[in-house]
């Protein structure tokens, strides 16, 4: 039961009714690469509930979260720098997202 309990983010984050995911997008290490993977998810979802937009960064956001201190802080870097890439993808403010 304590595995099954550990691993509900995972699982969230492999099923998850609002975006279909392209198999390793959190790993990659271009911040780019991973917004216009989750661009492209967010656009192509018929499920999601929020704007693409929203949809995508709630997506990273919950990834980063439930990563918490096993993430390298190399890797969150490039997460929180692809909050800005995906801001500026879809024309919202060009912050850095650092």
């Amino acid at each position: 039961m304590a595995t099954r309990t550990k691993r509900w983010s995972q699982r969230v984050t492999q099923t998850s009714n609002a975006l279909d995911l392209e198999p390793g997008v959190f790993s990659q290490p271009d911040p780019r690469a991973i917004a216009l993977s989750l661009k492209r998810s967010a656009d192509r979802s018929a499920r999601r509930k929020a704007s693409p937009l929203r949809s995508a960064m709630s997506m990273l956001t919950f990834y980063i979260n439930r990563a918490g201190q096993s993430l390298p802080a190399s890797q969150r870097l490039v997460l929180e720098r692809a909050k800005g890439e995906l801001r500026a993808l879809y024309g919202k403010s060009s912050g850095t997202g650092v």
